[in-house]
């Protein structure tokens, strides 16, 4: 089948530590991060034209702040921020931007210090300091991020009779391609993770409690951390230093609270059809899927609503170790840099799917699956059983 291919990551890093201890900001670990994806696509800061910023680290105004910072003046600055999710949405802006003659090279960049900033993400009120109209349906009664996907969990287990030990499927996966990641590694003995090793079902079911039925090991980790893509024209791509990923595919969509509405179906049932039939591919041809864990629940959630199996029917489908990486047959190999589980997660997430796929797609993973050629990226921003943005973006090696 023919596929536009008028855009293609042909940059990335990884910021390596997750505990910085305070000695970097988020915009020096941006700023670092920018310069090696661009060293890395064998581009210059100023072969850059469009700067796609999520507010992290430059605080308000963040679009003039981050190319002030970087000594840049784009033709373009696309300040959207939806969570996690935010960078699924600005590689899909950057792919639309360069389509339309708008701008050649695009740079995406994130950076965090929620752990040296003892930022309480998971079990933090959602009202913040004080209570925003949007919130009046959940924030009044105290409900924290993590309770939020414990009740979306238990509707789960209620409707569809999923069980905790098929949750954990998730959390054994993504530790196995954690600890063939030594970034990873060092990560967790950094932040204190107790008995680093492969894990087992049996270690996840009986992890302390957080939040009624999500254990410890269901949960990810608040890291430092931050990364940088490089998107450019399919003309700047071709004389790139590294084999472009293309962007096949991309699909944007929210969803809220509403009276019968379903918590356990999440906007993915929207954005990732769209983004599927564009690049003119299935989840069932997908090699990689690198699918936002902020918990268990999260994941097998969106895996039911980009496709890979029937609502409902998460459970059993990730039973018996199939989301590994050496199980090519079974398909696809979920977050294979360790996720948010094992690997980092600084607060949003999303930027770390698309570099973890590209990966893939160039051979380079340390968990890597053998001829990979599609990869799916979907990040969730805000909170998955309340309002939340879903970006989703197709990925094809040439």
């Amino acid at each position: 089948m023919s596929q536009k291919r008028d855009a293609a990551i042909v940059g990335i890093h990884e910021y390596p530590s997750r505990d910085v201890e305070g000695e970097v900001s988020p915009l020096q670990i941006k700023a670092e991060c920018a310069a090696r994806a661009l060293e890395d696509a064998g581009l210059t800061w100023s072969d850059v034209d469009a700067i796609y910023d999520s507010g992290d680290g430059g605080g308000m105004m963040s679009g003039l702040t981050i190319a002030e910072y970087f000594g840049l003046k784009p033709d373009v600055i696309d300040t959207t921020g939806v969570g996690g999710s935010s960078f699924e949405f600005h590689a899909a802006h950057a792919k639309r931007d360069i389509a339309a003659g708008r701008a050649k090279v695009g740079l995406l960049t994130y950076g965090s210090t929620a752990h040296s900033n003892a930022r309480a993400i998971g079990v933090g009120g959602g009202a913040g300091g004080g209570m925003h109209p949007a919130q009046n349906m959940d924030a009044f009664a105290g409900v924290t991020l993590i309770a939020n996907y414990a009740m979306v969990a238990h509707r789960h287990m209620h409707d569809y009779g999923t069980t905790g030990r098929q949750l954990a499927e998730i959390s054994t996966a993504t530790r196995l391609h954690a600890m063939r990641n030594p970034e990873a590694v060092k990560a967790m003995e950094d932040l204190e993770f107790l008995d680093i090793r492969e894990t087992t079902i049996d270690d996840v079911v009986n992890s302390r409690m957080i939040a009624d039925p999500l254990h410890l090991l269901e949960c990810c980790m608040i890291s430092d951390g931050g990364g940088a893509v490089v998107i450019a024209s399919s003309d700047v791509a071709r004389d790139c230093a590294t084999n472009p990923v293309w962007i096949l595919g991309s699909g944007e969509a929210t969803k809220y609270p509403e009276n019968g509405g379903d918590i356990t179906t999440s906007a993915a049932a929207q954005s990732g059809p769209r983004a599927f039939a564009e690049a003119g591919v299935t989840a069932a041809e997908m090699d990689i899927a690198m699918i936002y864990d902020s918990f268990s629940i999260t994941v097998l959630a969106l895996l039911e609503d980009l496709g890979f199996c029937k609502k409902g029917e998460g459970g059993a489908w990730v039973e018996g170790g199939r989301l590994r990486f050496d199980r090519p047959q079974d398909g696809p190999a979920l977050n294979t840099d360790g996720g948010g589980l094992s690997s980092n997660h600084p607060g949003m997430r999303g930027i770390f799917l698309l570099i973890e796929a590209a990966r893939q797609l160039r051979g380079e993973s340390t968990s890597q699956v053998a001829d990979a050629s599609l990869a799916v990226a979907h990040g969730n921003g805000g909170m998955l059983g309340s309002r939340h943005a879903a970006g989703t973006i197709i990925l094809g090696r040439d």
